[in-house]
C-alpha cells in the first residue's frame, strides 16, 4: 500500500510519518488488519485523510452512493497497518452490539466485548458504516468513543481507556440533515472528509432531486441563522458534512457565488432593513450584521449596492 501511495504522489512527508506510526504502533492482531481489494484513487483525499489520522482525530466520510467511502476507509486502515472492525448501522444496533454484552460460559458469567470495545483495547480502526442510522440506543457509545475523554465506561465491570492508536472512521451519505443528539456525536469527529475523488459530478436522474442542490439550500439556511456571527466556509462546510472544497464547488456550480459572495448579500439585505430604524447608526447597523469593522462594512455595501450605506438610508428611508 505505500507503494501505491507513493504513485499516487502522497507527500513525502506524510509517508515518513505514517512509516513512523507503523512502527511506534506495531499490532497485536495482524490477521484483521485489511488487505483490500480496491485502491482508492484521489491524492488529495489521502493526504487530507492521512494528515487528520496522525494528529489523533476521527473521520466522517460523506458522499453520494458508491463513491468510495468504504474502500477508503479499509485503505486507511491497510496503510496505518491496525486490525479492522466493521460495524453496519443498516441493522438495528443497540449498545451491547457495540460494546459487549454478558454471556454465559463455562458456568460463569462472562463478559463478551463487541466491535468498538475491542478496537479500543486493541487500538484498531472501527469503521463505523452508515453512521446516520444509529439508533438512540448506541449514541451514548458514540459519545463516549468519539469525545475527547476516550474511555469506555462499561457498567458492572470497569473503564476502558482507548488505546492510543484507536480511531474511529465514519461514513454517511449526502442529504442527511441528522438528529440533535447525532449531529452533537458527530461534532467530535473533527476530520469530515468528502470521499469523492476531484471529478466532474454525474448528473442524477430528472425524476429525484440532487442531493448536492441539498447541500446548497442547507448551506444557505444556515448562512441565513448565523450571518450575524464570526462565521467562516469551514463552519457551514462542518454543519454540512462536507469538506470546503466541495462545499465551494456546489456554491459556484448551482448559485455562481463564493461563499463570502452569499455571506455579504445576506448581511447587506438585513442592514438594509436595519437601516430603516433612525435610531440605530450605521457602526450599529454593521456590528449587528457581522462586520467588526465599519470601513469593511461601508466598502461592502457600496460595492453591493453602487452607493453608500448612508446614501442610501437618505434615499429610501429619509434624512434623519
Amino acid at each position: 500500500m505505500l507503494s501505491f501511495l507513493k504513485e499516487e504522489g502522497v507527500s513525502p512527508e506524510l509517508l515518513e510519518k505514517l512509516a513512523q506510526f507503523r512502527t511506534d504502533n506495531p499490532t497485536e492482531l495482524p490477521e484483521r488488519v485489511p488487505v483490500p481489494q480496491f485502491h482508492y484513487y484521489g491524492r488529495e483525499v489521502w493526504e487530507q485523510a492521512i494528515a487528520a489520522l496522525l494528529c489523533g482525530k476521527n473521520l466522517l466520510l460523506t458522499g453520494g452512493k458508491a463513491t468510495g467511502k468504504n474502500v477508503l476507509a479499509e485503505n486507511l486502515a491497510a496503510v496505518f497497518g491496525r486490525p479492522a472492525w466493521n460495524v453496519s448501522f443498516h441493522v438495528n444496533l443497540d449498545a451491547s452490539g457495540l460494546v459487549g454484552t454478558d454471556t454465559f460460559t463455562e458456568g460463569q458469567v462472562r463478559f463478551r466485548p463487541g466491535p468498538v470495545y475491542q478496537c479500543a483495547q486493541h487500538g484498531g480502526f472501527g469503521i463505523l458504516d452508515e453512521i446516520n442510522m444509529a439508533k438512540n440506543e448506541a449514541l451514548a457509545v458514540l459519545h463516549a468513543v468519539l469525545d475527547f475523554r476516550r474511555v469506555l465506561d462499561i457498567p458492572g465491570y470497569d473503564r476502558l481507556p482507548m488505546a492510543p492508536a484507536a480511531r474511529f472512521i465514519a461514513t454517511m451519505n449526502y442529504g442527511y440533515a441528522g438528529t440533535r443528539e447525532l449531529n452533537e456525536a458527530l461534532a467530535y469527529m473533527t476530520g469530515v472528509l468528502d470521499a469523492l475523488a476531484p471529478t466532474e459530478e454525474p448528473e442524477p436522474p430528472p425524476e429525484t432531486e440532487n442531493p448536492n442542490s441539498f447541500l446548497v439550500r442547507q448551506a444557505q439556511a444556515y448562512i441565513g441563522e448565523h450571518y450575524n456571527q464570526r462565521l467562516s466556509l469551514l463552519d457551514v462546510a462542518d454543519h454540512c458534512y462536507v469538506s470546503q472544497w466541495h462545499l465551494s464547488k456546489l456554491l459556484n456550480k448551482h448559485l455562481g457565488q463564493t461563499f463570502y459572495d452569499l455571506l455579504n448579500l445576506v448581511r447587506v439585505q438585513r442592514a438594509k432593513e436595519l437601516m430603516s430604524d433612525p435610531a440605530l447608526r450605521i457602526s450599529e447597523v454593521a456590528e449587528q450584521v457581522g462586520y467588526a469593522d465599519t470601513a469593511h462594512f461601508s466598502r461592502v455595501f457600496k460595492k453591493l449596492e453602487g452607493i453608500s450605506a448612508g446614501e442610501w438610508r437618505n434615499i429610501h428611508c429619509g434624512k434623519f
